[in-house]
């Protein structure tokens, strides 16, 4: 059938991406970084801070009263923190710019999937509207979805960092279809993620495509309305427009 509503994610399903967090050229890079803005780490004491207060933000964030509240923090207040730490009042544009050079440091590829622009392409020329639902950082994403030329594909950009809440969180589901005026039954959610993108779109009554993509995290296929084994983003196109 035709959707009138197509909800993607974005990170393993329409684009591939590798970062490496735990790099020690990263940790000293960033560790420089801190020092000449007067904010003295070593590289591993760094590290470990990071890692610790993204922690402990994640475990104090508000959840709303559900038991399956999956919370989101905006990393951009870890950094902030981490200045903060050592007796530095690190300014927003600062802590962006922070988590901006840290993005840059870590990532090692970012690319669009084979077939993600026809796809994106042909939903608009359908008559289709387009949505994004990501779990996503908007200080990084933001600056790679202009990179790789994607934004003018979508008719809203849902980012969880904007919004305190990520997938699986019906929360941030509902936040879209209320918004949008979205009813459920006119909508499908497109992921790689079987837990956050076909469990969480499921619970609200969304038809689900699954695509097992390589960074897909490793799990039992799920109960998707279509189940796709390897990437293949023009059976999806065929899925969604015929």
């Amino acid at each position: 059938m035709i959707y009138r509503d197509c909800i993607f994610d974005l990170y393993g399903t329409l684009v591939d991406i590798r970062t490496d967090e735990r790099s020690p050229q990263l940790w000293e890079a960033m560790a420089a970084w801190y020092r000449d803005r007067g904010a003295r780490y070593r590289p591993e004491e760094l590290r470990d801070s990071y890692f610790r207060t993204v922690q402990a933000l994640e475990k104090s964030a508000p959840t709303g009263g559900d038991h399956e509240a999956h919370p989101e923090i905006r990393l951009e207040e870890v950094f902030a923190l981490l200045f903060q730490a050592r007796g530095v009042q690190a300014d927003r544009a600062l802590a962006v710019r922070t988590g901006m050079y840290f993005r840059e440091r870590s990532l090692r590829y970012i690319r669009l999937y084979d077939g993600a622009r026809e796809l994106l392409e042909a939903l608009r020329a359908n008559g289709q509207r387009v949505w994004l639902l990501s779990n996503a950082q908007r200080i990084f994403t933001a600056w790679e979805m202009k990179q790789l030329d994607l934004e003018r594909y979508f008719d809203g950009i849902y980012l969880s960092s904007d919004y305190g809440v990520k997938k699986p969180d019906r929360r941030f589901f509902e936040l879209l279809l209320r918004q949008r005026a979205i009813p459920p039954e006119s909508a499908v959610m497109i992921g790689n993620d079987g837990a956050c993108d076909v469990r969480g779109a499921r619970a609200l009554g969304l038809a689900t495509v699954y695509i097992r993509s390589n960074i897909s995290p490793p799990e039992p296929l799920p109960e998707a309305d279509y189940v796709l084994e390897t990437m293949d983003l023009s059976r999806v196109r065929a899925i969604l427009t015929q």
